[in-house]
């Protein structure tokens, strides 16, 4: 006897990442030693601070119940005073933010809240797979807008109002971009806002990437009237290096604030003391931690894009994030079967563009998440092999 799985699961397929690490640890078990340049898993360490905190609280006989679903109130205000501080953007610590286990899950979350089965969320191509994934789960619909090269993977938002919007209820942005690396202006921001509350639709920025390889980082509340119509996600998982850590956090007017909490008390149970503290002490670091990091960013950068010259790859220098995106030469047919070719021939793993959506399909993504040596052990084979 097999118990069927619910209908929605029809919706969607497995993530392409779990897929491709079954396939390369296959490759591994045959001694075939692949390089991993595919998936932004910061590899440096986290702030010492936030493990000395976090060992300290373990210990604590008293810290290891429930805690509250909104998170501790000191935690809400390090959130708070380190948007004041690096955003320029003021955020009421009792009602405007509420901390989550990582703001992927903020995605679904906010889905969950203000999206009914048939309306419409707009999701960006390329874009975070996640948008249009979580989408269908729930039962709505996804209208993809197009990101181009030449629009500097800004939206179009005129050509946008084009469409009849009517059913649209949220619309996904991720600046800067992933997987473009594209980095924000606050006339964008003030754009997205204007077309929002023209068009009556929630505009939801998904903001990890800020602080790296980014000068001038932007929250979307930077924008008039923003938090009419907006909410954003971050997290410490780029920014502090702490992605297994689950440290994220969702900002935005306080009854939205809300409509989110009934979902999320619903489901989990308040976040782990030791975390909150050890993310504090995170938040609380001083600009050099953010200069450092991005020092060895810049570094291995460099690298990539030398892999990329080897491969016959165009590339802007000017992008933020974990990432390095760049067009593919002109003789290959798509960036499916090249990422493939590069896999068989040189045992190294280019995350192909295709999997962020139609406008991906001539682009490769190279993670910047690997040490120097192992970059250029990967530039090695690639001269040799391919």
């Amino acid at each position: 006897m097999t118990i069927e799985a619910a209908r929605r699961t029809d919706q969607v397929s497995e993530y392409y990442f779990s897929r491709k690490l079954k396939e390369i640890e296959k490759m591994n078990a045959r001694g075939m030693d692949v390089i991993n340049l595919g998936i932004g898993n910061p590899d440096l360490p986290p702030p010492i601070q936030a493990i000395e905190k976090a060992n300290e609280y373990i210990s604590k006989e008293d810290g290891h119940g429930y805690q509250s679903y909104r998170g501790t109130i000191e935690f809400r205000n390090s959130i708070s005073a380190w948007y004041k501080k690096y955003y320029g953007v003021r955020l009421d610590s009792e009602h405007e933010v509420l901390p989550l286990m990582g703001s992927k899950e903020g995605i679904f979350y906010i889905s969950m809240a203000f999206l009914n089965p048939g309306e419409t969320a707009l999701v960006p191509d390329p874009g975070y797979p996640s948008y249009a994934s979580v989408t269908r789960l729930i039962g709505g619909k996804v209208l993809p807008y197009e990101l181009k090269e030449e629009n500097s993977w800004f939206p179009d938002l005129n050509s946008l109002e084009e469409h009849d919007l009517t059913n649209v209820k949220i619309m996904w942005v991720s600046y800067p971009h992933m997987p473009t690396g594209a980095i924000p202006t606050e006339k964008l921001f003030r754009d997205l806002i204007k077309f929002g509350l023209r068009n009556n639709i929630l505009i939801c920025l998904d903001n990890p990437y800020s602080f790296i390889l980014n000068k001038n980082p932007l929250s979307i509340f930077s924008a008039p009237e923003s938090k009419q119509l907006a909410l954003e996600l971050n997290s410490l998982s780029k920014s502090h290096n702490m992605a297994g850590w689950r440290l994220g956090m969702l900002s935005g007017r306080a009854d939205y604030i809300e409509k989110v909490l009934k979902v999320t008390s619903n489901i989990q149970s308040g976040m782990f003391l030791a975390l909150q503290k050890a993310a504090i002490e995170a938040l609380s670091l001083p600009v050099s931690w953010y200069d450092n990091l991005n020092s060895v960013y810049e570094l291995r950068r460099d690298y990539a894009w030398g892999i990329l010259d080897q491969l016959g790859c165009s590339y802007e220098k000017k992008q933020a994030g974990l990432f390095v995106w760049a067009k593919i030469p002109e003789k290959e047919i798509d960036s499916y079967s090249y990422s493939d070719r590069i896999l068989e021939k040189a045992n190294v793993f280019i995350t192909p563009g295709a999997i962020f959506g139609e406008q991906g399909k001539n682009y490769l993504r190279i993670s910047i998440c690997n040490d120097i040596a192992v970059l250029e052990k990967a530039g090695n084979r690639i001269i040799k092999d391919l």
